[in-house]
């Protein structure tokens, strides 16, 4: 199966989770376990903006850090910049946050309101080095689509 064939059905599996239940934790929560079950990278989970911070919500793996302030680490950088970010190796991005010593590589993409504005992330680590590409980038944004309706349908 090739990797955008793998989103797409990561997508229509998560579109069935979520599109009966209006429960926002429990849509993420089935969300962060699909994607660990179907990705099996080291760490998969969601932070969302509180205030000038990202805080923890529903994830897979070990242990993480609870707090991420505004451009700090990756995901705080991929927040205020609103980019998707890739990193190949995590012990070269300035400022990297050590959650784990086992993550190499880190994949992280917003999660934005209809406005455009981010109000969580979609963080994944891999105990790889240069474990995400370009399509991965790709397919995971489409699946972050499908999880900025569902969290708009939610928060109404």
């Amino acid at each position: 199966m090739t990797k955008i064939n793998k989103y797409n059905t990561i997508n229509q599996e998560l579109v069935a989770l979520v599109m009966n239940e209006n429960n926002l934790v429990a849509n993420l929560a089935n969300a962060a376990a699909l994607l660990f079950e179907m990705l099996n990278h080291h760490w998969i989970g969601f932070y969302m903006v509180d205030g000038e911070q990202l805080v923890l919500a529903p994830f897979q793996g070990p242990l993480a850090c609870t707090r991420i302030n505004y451009a700090k680490g990756v995901c705080g950088t991929a927040w205020s910049e609103n980019i998707t970010l890739v990193v190949d190796n995590v012990n070269d991005f300035p400022g990297h946050i050590a959650c784990s010593s086992y993550s190499k590589s880190e994949i992280v993409v917003p999660l934005r309101n209809p406005n455009g504005e981010v109000i969580g992330v979609l963080d994944i680590d891999s105990d790889q080095l240069s474990a995400f590409d370009e399509e991965d980038a790709k397919g995971l944004e489409m699946i972050c689509e499908t999880i900025n309706k569902m969290i708009e349908r939610c928060t109404k």
